[in-house]
Formats: C-alpha cells, sequence, structure tokens
C-alpha cells in the first residue's frame, strides 16, 4: 500500500497540501480550495476562498454564489506559501483543469476528471510529468471503449432526423454542464431548433455572456405552445426523465447520453428509446494512455473501478493504490436544477445521479 508524502494528503476534508495549505476539491469548506471544475462533486460552498481556471470562474459564481473567486490561465504558475501551483487542461467540460503541485523538487498531478479525445470545447487533454499522479477511474474497465466522436455525432444526428420524419420531440438527456454543450454542434448540424431544460439554458446563458459562441438555442417555457416543439431537439437532464415536465413534448423519443450506454442492458433500464455511448471521462484505454504519458512512478486511483484499475496498474508495474474520495457521490444535477427557475424546473425529489441510477451508485457521470 502506498503511503501518502507530506506534499498531499488525503484527508477528511479532501486532498490537502500542507506545505502550501490549500486543498484542492474539498468536500468540506477550507480556507483555501483550488478547484479542477465545476462539477458540484468538485467545487461545493462554503470554502473562504477559490482559486480555478478563467473558464472555470463563471461556471462556480453560477453553481456557488458570492464567494471570493481567483482564476488562472493553465501552464500560468502561482506560488502558495512557497509550493509552486498550475493548472493544465484536463478535456473533461469547459475550464476543466488537472493540478500540477510542485515542492523542493517533487512533483504531484491532481487530475479531477479528463478525457483524452479533443471534443473541440473543452481543450485537449495535456499530459504532465510528474512522480505521482492521481488518476480517476469512472471507466476503469476494459469493456468501456468509446468510438470516435464523430461517429457517435453521426448516430446522433441520423436519430435526430428519423424522429423529425415521423413528427416526433428528439429528447437528449445530457448534463447540463457539459454534455450539453458539447452536444450543441452536433444538433445544429441538423438545421433543426434546439430547446434547452432551464437547467440547461442557465449553463448555456452564462457561457454565452462570458464569451463563448455557442449555437443558439431556446429555453423551455411554459408559455410556449406546444407545437414548436414537434419534431425538434430538447436536451435535459437525466433526472427530467418521468416527470411531469417532459410530458409536454409528446410525442417523443428520448435518447440518453451516457457511457453507461455501452453496457448491453442499461438503456433498457432507463426505458430510453436510443441509447448513446458519449462520456467526458476517458475509457479504458485513455486512463492508460494518459497514466503512461505522466510518467508517474506512483499512481492513485480514486472514484470509479479503483479496485480493479489500481491491481492491473500494479500487474503492469507501475506502483498504485486506491483511494477513497467524496466525488463522483453528489449528483452533478442537482445545483443545476435549482438555478432552473420557474414552472420549468423539476417538480420531482431531489433526483438521483446518472451513475447512481444505472450502475448501482458506482458513480456519477
Amino acid at each position: 500500500m502506498l503511503m501518502a508524502s507530506q506534499l498531499i494528503q488525503f484527508t477528511d476534508r479532501g486532498l490537502y497540501c500542507s506545505a502550501g495549505n490549500f486543498y484542492i476539491d474539498p468536500w468540506k469548506p477550507v480556507d483555501k480550495a483550488v478547484i479542477t471544475h465545476a462539477h458540484s462533486d468538485h467545487a461545493r460552498p462554503g470554502s473562504k476562498a477559490y482559486l480555478c481556471h478563467h473558464f472555470t470562474k463563471p461556471l462556480l459564481e453560477l453553481r456557488l454564489g458570492d464567494y471570493p473567486i481567483e482564476s488562472l490561465e493553465w501552464n500560468e504558475p502561482v506560488w502558495l506559501d512557497g509550493v509552486k501551483v498550475s493548472l493544465h487542461p484536463a478535456g473533461h467540460i469547459i475550464g476543466s483543469s488537472q493540478v500540477r503541485v510542485e515542492y523542493k523538487g517533487e512533483v504531484w498531478v491532481v487530475s479531477g476528471d479528463y478525457k483524452t479525445e479533443d471534443d473541440g470545447i473543452s481543450g485537449q487533454f495535456e499530459p504532465v510529468q510528474c512522480d505521482t499522479f492521481i488518476t480517476e477511474s469512472t471507466f476503469g474497465l476494459p469493456i468501456y471503449k468509446w468510438k470516435p466522436q464523430a461517429e457517435i455525432f453521426s448516430n446522433i444526428g441520423n436519430w435526430i432526423r428519423e424522429n423529425h420524419e415521423a413528427g416526433k420531440t428528439s429528447i437528449l438527456m445530457a448534463y447540463s454542464l457539459g454534455k450539453a454543450q458539447r452536444l450543441l454542434p452536433c444538433i445544429e448540424a441538423t438545421g433543426l431548433p434546439i430547446f434547452l431544460h432551464g437547467a440547461v439554458y442557465n449553463v448555456h446563458q452564462t457561457l454565452v455572456n462570458a464569451g463563448w459562441k455557442l449555437p443558439f438555442a431556446e429555453r423551455v417555457a411554459q408559455d410556449t405552445p406546444k407545437e414548436l416543439y414537434k419534431g425538434n431537439v430538447v436536451i435535459a437532464p437525466g433526472s427530467a426523465d418521468g416527470t411531469p415536465w417532459i410530458k409536454k413534448f409528446s410525442p417523443f423519443n428520448v435518447g440518453v447520453c451516457s457511457g453507461w450506454m455501452q453496457v448491453r442492458g442499461n438503456r433498457r433500464r432507463r426505458n430510453a428509446d436510443a441509447g448513446f455511448a458519449l462520456s467526458d471521462h476517458a475509457d479504458w484505454d485513455g486512463l492508460l494512455q494518459a497514466i503512461k504519458a505522466t510518467g508517474a512512478q506512483k499512481v492513485f486511483v480514486t472514484h470509479g473501478f479503483q479496485s480493479a484499475f489500481s491491481r492491473y496498474l500494479n500487474e503492469l508495474g507501475i506502483e498504485s493504490a486506491e483511494v477513497k474520495t467524496e466525488y463522483g457521490t453528489e449528483d452533478e444535477e442537482t445545483s443545476e436544477i435549482k438555478q432552473a427557475d420557474g414552472p420549468e424546473g423539476i417538480e420531482a425529489e431531489a433526483p438521483e445521479s446518472e451513475g447512481e441510477q444505472i450502475n448501482n451508485g458506482e458513480n456519477n457521470l
């Protein structure tokens, strides 16, 4: 079993750098929090100060409210009590970063969540040389191997066109922050109008106000005539499925965009008409590729299939151990839905995360 050095320690508040007196993605309030990205299991309220990438700052302001938030560019070093800290692209969602921590010649990298395929909006994952690498393992099993995004987008576009010809609305279930924005160019290519659930729209508008050039999309409003949706496209968080809100789009077909759709049977469990294995996390090959590219001598594996993945790394000769964290245990959509004021907000009880619904609580996506 690997022992954490004094550079980054695994504590009940999160990943702690005692030399610099800061935490990375803490799950309890702390004095100084360095944030990898704005999903709610990695960016939680209550800390006295936050540090993140420039692209993440407006999203944190949306999610957290009025907190002191400083931001950096990628590869821009800062010193926290003598510890050199810099952020590097993770490719997970807009603004997602890996945190490089250097002190007295020792380098650790905390990856947060990441994927290795460039999706055209989240930035290209950048391998960072280090002594110790902390990796997720959301899809850390060999069965998870993604098709190229272009092929998945082609399949989604064809499905949307088929629904349109049948006079049905296409409802795509996707996380409000991350995958919803990634899907927009794919849907725009169909030439059909795009409508957004209130939670998705609030994230969309935050990014547009921050200068992002996203395809035009309208918010689903209470007074929008039902006929306007017919044959067109709606993006909604997965927790909207099965609620009274969704019935206004009838007749419709539901397509779930999730890495869990890679496993046969998950589409049936979700009662979806279509499943697209589109994930914002690295697949099995991507995880291995990323880890080997860092040159790390030690690897700590966090949320996901950490036991199996850590064991495999050890078999490869890469010293590894699993670490229990609180990442992946909160619903990324819950706080977004709370932002969706008005009648189009979800009326049901607090929703489960996508991972909890179809993977028995293994992780959210």
